[in-house]
């Protein structure tokens, strides 16, 4: 049996070419062109919003605070409200060949959360699966930290052939995602409370992106060998940004 194989590379600095490469991943994965895989990454500063946000009539305004904020506004693909998170948040993105499209969507999202949340509890943390009340993007799958803190989100793409699941795991920044959070949420007219964005380092203040990083490794994928996006999949992300760009 091949091990797993382990995908970090990240684009923090190209607007829209992280969300486009995994969405380039899951179609390749659907097709049978590679083999299911991981994807662990650092973002850059980005907003991603929902495709229903864009209907909202506060849409426009929400998109120019988030640029004024240095966050990249950016639609995605899977299901959610607005979801802010920058260079101090870390993203899970495992691929799986899926025969059915109809199946296994809420035992990927519950595995995916336990999991996520496994690994924070291993950081000495009281991680829980579960929102908290008044989170942003609020769903069942969040993590958070002792009830109070949401600190991770998830999403699930399923396609014919294949499923996407997606977890940010916010580490740092707590402070600046608060204050996102707070202004473009009253910009598209939706029910937040800011004060229970959070962060690991809200409540571990001496905690690395890398630590976590390495963790989640150690979590996902023990033994993978690491490897790079080639030249066709970087051309078929790139053809995709357009449909992210706000």
């Amino acid at each position: 049996m091949s091990p797993p194989e382990l995908m970090t590379v990240g684009f923090s600095h190209e607007g829209g070419m992280d969300m486009a490469l995994s969405q380039a991943l899951l179609r390749v994965v659907a097709r049978g062109d590679r083999a299911p895989l991981t994807r662990i990454y650092r973002p850059g500063a980005t907003v991603a919003f929902g495709r229903r946000d864009r209907f909202r009539p506060g849409f426009a305004d929400a998109a120019a605070v988030a640029r004024e904020l240095g966050f990249t506004p950016l639609l995605r693909d899977a299901g959610g409200l607005a979801a802010p998170y920058d260079e101090q948040s870390v993203i899970v993105d495992r691929f799986s060949v899926e025969p059915d499209i109809a199946e296994g969507v809420r035992e990927r999202f519950d595995a995916m959360a336990a999991a996520v949340a496994d690994v924070v509890r291993g950081l000495g943390l009281d991680a829980r699966v579960g929102a908290v009340p008044g989170e942003y993007c609020p769903g069942e799958h969040s993590v958070n930290i002792a009830g109070a803190l949401k600190v991770a989100g998830a999403a699930q793409r399923v396609v014919r052939g294949a499923a996407m699941v997606s977890v940010v795991l916010v580490v740092g920044s707590g402070g600046r995602l608060r204050e996102a959070v707070a202004r473009i949420y009253e910009a598209l007219e939706l029910p937040v409370d800011p004060a229970v964005t959070g962060s690991l380092r809200d409540v571990a203040p001496a905690l690395e992106v890398d630590d976590v990083i390495t963790a989640l490794r150690e979590r996902f994928t023990p033994g993978a060998v690491e490897v790079d996006p080639d030249t066709p999949l970087l051309g078929a992300a790139r053809a995709l940004i357009p449909r992210h760009l706000v």
